[in-house]
């Protein structure tokens, strides 16, 4: 994660460099200029949902009424209505996108059914359920970027909801030592028992050679994922299409890291220094 949202009233970030929501890139100066504001937008919209439902003390219930105030927002502003002031940068600058690129409205509200997951559910039976929730808490935001480009085709959406997943994927397998002492695993349940892992070992961050064997096979199915979908760059235009092969390379960098330090991120999470980002750069001329 990087910096919060903008306080009520308060300007609208620069756009110079990378901002990210969890891997996702959302304006760079590979972004064309145009999409930078409805990029932005989404990305503070996108934000600050994610820190009513995971910031501060609040209880479980206070931050599902604040999640459902949020969408009601979201909700009047596609209706053409003003939102309440709670929110009014985040709304003030949603509004005239969605009207002007016309955003779709039920993209927007699958990644706060997300966020509202988050508070409640911290545990995942099979891939199968996490695979949904990835369909909400990430693809969405793959597919609002495939129609500001203009790209609607079924096999490019599909493709972006294969390097979205995987990108929701390594996220969570780079943060297992972040998210576990939490009380978050996503790590399915049924992985654990194939692997001869149970609940308790995960919970004490027990690094041995089944905790092992589970992180690394998720992280093989990731990269399988990431790898399925990583022909989109090339059908993506201009610096966008770029954008998306650093993209790619990133999530899957990361993926090279985690192995590299023997797919233990249950007590050390990989991150990417200037030697990766130059990695990066080289690999994505050659996809």
């Amino acid at each position: 994660m990087t910096q919060g949202p903008p306080p009520s009233g308060a300007p609208t970030p620069s756009l110079q460099g990378v901002a990210h929501y969890e891997n996702f890139p959302v304006a760079s100066v590979l972004c064309p200029p145009v999409l930078r504001p409805p990029i932005a937008a989404i990305y503070w919209f996108a934000r600050t949902a994610d820190d009513i439902a995971d910031e501060g003390e609040a209880a479980p219930q206070a931050r599902l009424d604040d999640l459902a105030a949020y969408r009601a927002d979201l909700m009047a502003v596609a209706a053409g209505l003003s939102p309440s002031p709670r929110w009014a940068a985040v709304f003030g600058q949603l509004a005239p996108m969605m009207a002007q690129f016309q955003l779709p409205v039920n993209l927007l509200a699958d990644l706060l059914s997300a966020f509202e997951q988050d508070v409640v559910k911290q545990r995942y039976a099979s891939e199968a359920e996490l695979l949904d929730y990835c369909s909400r808490s990430a693809n969405p935001v793959g597919r609002l970027l495939l129609h500001l480009y203009g790209i609607h085709d079924t096999a490019s959406l599909e493709m972006s909801d294969c390097i979205c997943s995987a990108l929701q994927l390594i996220n969570f397998w780079q943060d297992l030592g972040v998210d576990i002492p939490r009380g978050r695993i996503y790590l399915p349940a049924d992985a654990w028992a194939s692997h001869g892992v149970n609940e308790a070992q995960l919970l004490a961050l027990d690094v041995n050679s089944s905790t092992i064997n589970l992180i690394a096979a998720c992280a093989r199915s990731a990269r399988a994922r990431m790898l399925k979908g990583s022909q989109l760059a090339k059908k993506v235009p201009g610096r966008g299409g770029w954008e998306l092969r650093l993209v790619v390379q990133g999530g899957l960098r990361i993926l090279d890291k985690i192995e590299a330090q023997g797919f233990n991120t249950l007590q050390r999470r990989p991150k990417l220094g200037p030697w990766d980002v130059a990695v990066m750069g080289w690999r994505a001329l050659f996809m």
